[in-house]
């Protein structure tokens, strides 16, 4: 009901002096055309955008928004579509440094997902989370994560396991916050955007 990271950043953008730029990481399997419309026109938002290109939206002048435009075949798997995630979040991350990441972590790319037509195993949604959080960590900047989108009863735990992975790894939770290079501005997080609160003095 809600766009919650066209509402997320237009908020850090409002109230936090230190954010100028974002960039918008969407690896959910469809194409997030609601905040490509949204940020159309606005510089300050860098996307990239890794999706089915056969499935919904298709929209045409979205797609004009989208900085890195990464388009997957039916039934992509995990070999192939990790090796896009890291080159493409690479690519990015060196073209443009933000002062925060939004992660659209879909887990509707899942093999079996009714709606994502792709081919990925749980272990390739745990390693795509770990090769994005990686990549900002090395950077120092911090992320906003959304999950977004996963239509079947088992996304739920892939997601528990991913987290749980992240914080094994030291990329979430204190480890992360006093990592070198870490920002002080945010900490690297899972934010459900839902119920996100930030205060007006960071």
């Amino acid at each position: 009901a809600y766009a919650d990271i066209t509402l997320a950043i237009k908020f850090l953008f409002e109230r936090v002096e230190a954010i100028s730029r974002v960039t918008i990481i969407d690896l959910d399997a469809h194409q997030g055309n609601g905040h490509e419309r949204d940020f159309l026109d606005d510089r300050r938002v860098f996307i990239m955008d890794m999706y089915n290109r056969y499935i919904y939206p298709g929209d045409g002048y979205a797609k004009r928004a989208i900085k890195r435009k990464v388009e997957l075949d039916w039934g992509t798997e995990d070999s192939e579509y990790l090796q896009k995630v890291e080159l493409h979040m690479e690519g990015t991350l060196n073209e443009v440094l933000p002062d925060v990441i939004v992660y659209n972590a879909g887990t509707d790319i899942l093999d079996g997902d009714p709606l994502g037509g792709l081919s990925i195993s749980p272990q390739g949604i745990i390693k795509r989370d770990e090769i994005v959080f990686r990549a900002a960590k090395r950077r120092g900047i911090p992320i906003l994560m959304v999950t977004s989108g996963g239509y079947q009863k088992k996304t739920a735990r892939i997601i528990a396991d991913s987290i749980l992975n992240l914080h094994r790894q030291g990329l979430i939770g204190g480890e992360a916050v006093e990592g070198e290079g870490s920002s002080s501005l945010l900490p690297p997080a899972i934010v459900d955007l839902a119920t996100m609160t930030l205060p007006t003095d960071v």
